[in-house]
C-alpha cells in the first residue's frame, strides 16, 4: 500500500492511524468481540481469547530482544509493556494452576506467532508495526473491554483482567502520546515507512482472524 501524506503537515503516527483505520474496525467489529463486549459469551470463551494472547505476545517478547540494541528499535522497548507475566496469572485464575496443559494455539494463532517471528525478528520497523497493533491497542481499546469483561463475569480486582493493567506506565494518555512521538521522530526512509504501514495492516489481518477463528 502507497503512504501517501498529502498534508505535509501530516506526521507519521497520524499517517498509520490513517492508512489503517478501516483494518482496525474491521477486527473491533469482528463478532467475536461484539459477542464478548455483549456479554453474550460463557467466561470459558473469555479464557480462550486470554490463551490465544499469551501465545502472541510470548513471541512478540521474545522478538523484542533481537532489536534492542538496534539504534532505531531501541527507543520502543519498554519492559513495562510486557503482558506475559500478567496473562499468565489471568490465566492462572481462569484455569486454574494447571492451565498450560488445557491451551493450545489455534490454526489462526500459529499463522499469526509465525509472522511476527518472521518480521520481527532483527527488523526493528517490523516489531514496532506489530507492538503498534496490541500495545497501543490495549491501552485504548483494551481498557474498554477491561470494565466490560469485569463487569460480565464479576471478577474481583484484577483476577482475570490484569493483562489491561498498566500501572508501571503512569499516565496511559501521556504514555501513548509519547510513542507517537518516538514513531514521527524514527529515521526511517519513506520506503521503509511504506513498509510499516503495510506490516501494521498485515498485523490487523492477523488479529482479525484470531478472533474470526474464535467465533467458531
Amino acid at each position: 500500500m502507497a503512504l501517501t501524506q498529502t498534508d505535509p503537515t501530516t506526521t507519521f503516527s497520524e499517517a498509520i492511524k490513517a492508512a489503517s483505520w478501516d483494518a482496525h474496525q474491521h477486527a473491533e467489529h469482528s463478532r467475536f468481540m461484539q459477542d464478548l463486549l455483549g456479554g453474550h459469551l460463557g467466561v470459558d470463551r473469555y479464557a480462550d481469547l486470554v490463551a490465544q494472547h499469551h501465545f502472541a505476545y510470548e513471541v512478540l517478547e521474545e522478538v523484542e530482544l533481537s532489536v534492542a540494541d538496534d539504534p532505531v528499535g531501541a527507543a520502543f522497548v519498554f519492559p513495562a509493556l510486557h503482558r506475559g507475566p500478567a496473562l499468565r496469572a489471568d490465566l492462572t485464575a481462569l484455569l486454574g494452576p494447571d492451565w498450560a496443559a488445557q491451551v493450545s494455539p489455534t490454526a489462526e494463532t500459529r499463522a499469526y506467532c509465525d509472522r511476527i517471528r518472521e518480521v520481527a525478528t532483527g527488523w526493528a520497523g517490523g516489531f514496532v508495526a506489530h507492538q503498534y497493533v496490541r500495545y497501543l491497542g490495549d491501552l485504548s481499546g483494551g481498557q474498554v473491554i477491561r470494565r466490560i469483561v469485569d463487569r460480565t463475569y464479576g471478577f474481583e480486582g484484577s483476577a482475570g483482567t490484569s493483562f489491561y493493567v498498566f500501572d508501571e506506565l503512569g499516565d496511559l494518555k501521556a504514555f501513548k502520546e509519547g510513542y507517537r512521538r518516538r514513531l514521527d521522530a524514527a529515521a526511517w526512509s519513506s520506503d521503509e515507512r511504506e513498509r510499516i504501514v503495510d506490516e501494521v495492516l498485515e498485523a490487523y489481518r492477523h488479529n482479525t482472524a484470531v478472533l474470526e477463528g474464535l467465533s467458531g
